[in-house]
């Protein structure tokens, strides 16, 4: 199958993790943060020696690519990137909203037994990430992480998320979702806590890439919140 080194750094939280055959066999986390600047290299150095010394050969990295923490996702990606220089590895980039609803789907705290609504709808998936005040970075997905809605940049009120929580059961989660509840006020709106982004879950969506040889330009590849920005400059800008 595959080994992968997993990087996570888009919240406060620091993590690493390496998988082999689908299985996490190294895991490390800081919740003191944000101190990534600081944990990080320790934590991937610890990761390495633990393979090295079991004459694991790597065969990638995935890192967390936003959106998050502007000094988050750029300390994880220079990581990472200097990994795959280093050592000749392939690059994978883990969408961090996907990542955070890959524990809501393992953990099964999705599940149908809420009321049905009117059109019998299936729940779908918000995760939420803090972009202060009443806004966050948010998508929406079904639960074969399908999107359902791009992700975008919310200001959140009552009628944000209202097509589909008329239609649908919505679970919010994630570090931005505790403080829309009160706003959103709609029956079918429903918060699961405690859910973060580790580098631990990572393992299902890199190894899906890594699979269908969905890899980044390790040169190239710039996460989430450089992506937006160049896509929104004037041409004659960039």
């Amino acid at each position: 199958m595959s080994c992968i080194l997993h990087i996570e750094t888009s919240t406060d939280v620091c993590s690493v993790a390496v998988s082999e055959d689908s299985q996490v066999i190294f895991q490390q986390e800081d919740h003191s943060g944000p101190n990534h600047a600081e944990r990080l290299g320790t934590m991937v150095d610890e990761a390495l020696s633990f393979t090295d010394n079991h004459a694991i050969p790597f065969d990638a990295v995935a890192v967390s690519c936003g959106p998050g923490s502007y000094t988050g996702l750029r300390i994880g990606v220079s990581m990472a990137k200097g990994i795959c220089y280093g050592r000749n590895l392939k690059l994978i980039g883990v969408p961090t909203l996907e990542l955070l609803c890959v524990p809501v789907l393992l953990r099964e705290l999705v599940t149908n037994s809420q009321e049905p609504t009117a059109n019998n709808q299936e729940p779908l998936l918000c995760p939420m990430i803090d972009a202060r005040r009443m806004e966050v970075y948010a998508g929406i997905y079904d639960r074969a992480l399908k999107p359902v809605r791009p992700v975008g940049a919310d200001v959140v009120d009552a009628e944000t998320y209202k097509p589909w929580l008329d239609a649908h059961p919505v679970y919010f989660f994630g570090n931005g979702a505790a403080k829309c509840m009160e706003t959103i006020n709609h029956p079918n709106a429903h918060l699961i806590e405690g859910i973060e982004p580790l580098a631990k879950w990572m393992q299902p969506l890199a190894e899906r890439r890594l699979m269908n040889n969905m890899t980044e330009d390790v040169a190239y590849f710039v996460p989430f919140y450089l992506k937006d920005f160049v896509a929104k400059m004037p041409k004659k800008l960039i």
